[in-house]
């Protein structure tokens, strides 16, 4: 379960800017990467931050428990801690990287990119920033990579259900203008429904041509 251990530690060595990050729709057939990044208040960090006995003294919302990784959360719980989170935080940035920048350089890369344009377009410049994954590249700041990182922190979750909220509306609004992929449902996916409308319709100007190995080895 995620909590403000790992921030706490920062905090505790004069930090106070400490932002999470992390980026969804890294495995989709369709759309962007897109990313979000995350500072607390250093106030909030430093109520739920403390510790006794081995256990998290949380004395603050209700709804800050509740955040964990956007995968574990349904789609209404995202939206609403999504609200919360854009209302208390200190700072939120936003990246992406288009499904053309995916297939010129490659998935990876446009993950990394994506988060890295999130942090740089803060408007809080944060001390330390904690990724999802694998460190950054080009950004000044102090970093901590942690693998499995929207389960441990609750910053870097944060940043995980303001990503997948806005990539679902994306998604929703692509439904309305490429009919018959059932975005509004897979989110750009692989689900078998979006496999049948690809066999049928062929790809669309959204969808990752990089993955057409994907799709041949799924369609035929």
């Amino acid at each position: 379960m995620a909590d403000f251990e790992i921030e706490k530690y920062f905090f505790d060595r004069g930090y106070r800017f400490i932002a999470g990050v992390d980026e969804v729709g890294r495995g989709a057939l369709c759309g962007p990467v897109i990313a979000a990044a995350v500072v607390w208040p250093p106030s909030l960090i430093e109520e739920f931050g403390d510790k006794k006995s081995g256990q998290q003294t949380v004395c603050g919302p209700r709804w800050f428990e509740q955040i964990k990784d956007s995968k574990l959360l349904t789609a209404k719980k995202r939206r609403e801690l999504s609200r919360f989170i854009l209302s208390e935080a200190e700072s939120v940035g936003v990246g992406l990287c288009t499904n053309k920048e995916i297939d010129q350089k490659n998935i990876f890369w446009a993950s990394l990119e994506a988060m890295r344009r999130a942090v740089e377009r803060m408007p809080c410049r944060p001390e330390v920033v904690l990724v999802d994954g694998f460190e950054l590249r080009g950004i000044p700041y102090v970093q901590q990579a942690i693998r499995g990182g929207d389960q441990k922190s609750y910053s870097i979750a944060a940043a995980s259900i303001v990503a997948k909220v806005l990539r679902d509306r994306i998604m929703d609004l692509c439904d309305g203008i490429f009919s018959g992929y059932a975005l509004g449902k897979n989110k750009g996916y692989g689900t078998r429904e979006h496999f049948q409308a690809l066999e049928k319709l062929g790809p669309a100007s959204f969808h990752r041509k990089t993955f057409r190995l994907q799709l041949e080895k799924k369609l035929f």
